[in-house]
């Protein structure tokens, strides 16, 4: 395969999870409770539209569609989002899991957005290489405001009580199964590279 063919494949993933993140932001937005995360989340709704054009624009340019593939990868960073806002916590302490499902997604992006960029670079094409850096430079400035509101607000989260432990929900069981699952996956690997450190 191509580099060139690699990159649309990239492009079309990255749409893909904007578009997927158009229909998120605005349920984290609603959910959020402190009020300057409810704005920085509709916010960057805004801006997600903005880059949805951006990337349509990549694709004319590549004279490529941009649909054809589904990205798997936010859908799960979306699902954490989603498990956030289920999340019995209340005040500071629920908007810290927001904080954490947002950074997340931010930070996975950012990364589309740079191996994107690196490949359009690699390939000679400026125009592009221009259209995804705005791109990215929004996710990174996305990234730090959420880290700058959200340092007051886990401050605050630390102040207050800790709830006593429930039952965990069946989605609960799952995921703790399945975090067993990956650590006894991961231990002949841990323990070989223990072994030669």
């Amino acid at each position: 395969m191509a580099l060139k063919d690699v990159l649309i494949d990239e492009l079309r993933d990255m749409y893909s999870a904007e578009n997927q993140l158009v229909k998120a932001l605005p349920k984290l937005a609603k959910g959020a409770i402190n009020p300057k995360l409810k704005q920085l989340f509709s916010a960057h709704l805004e801006e997600t539209k903005g880059q949805v054009e951006r990337l349509k624009k990549v694709f004319l340019e590549l004279g490529e569609k941009p649909t054809g593939q589904h990205c798997n990868g936010m859908e799960g960073v979306i699902e954490e989002g989603k498990d956030a806002l289920e999340k019995d916590e209340e005040g500071a302490s629920f908007d810290s899991g927001l904080i954490g499902a947002a950074l997340r997604t931010e930070h996975y992006e950012i990364a589309g957005y740079e191996a994107c960029i690196s490949m359009a670079t690699t390939l000679g094409l400026p125009k592009i290489v221009r259209l995804l850096n705005s791109n990215l430079k929004e996710e990174l400035n996305a990234a730090k405001k959420i880290t700058v509101a959200g340092a007051p607000i886990m401050k605050q989260s630390a102040h207050e009580p800790e709830e006593p432990k429930k039952p965990k929900t069946g989605k609960e069981k799952y995921s703790a199964k399945k975090s067993k699952e990956d650590e006894a996956k991961a231990a002949p690997d841990l323990n070989s590279a223990g072994n030669a450190a």
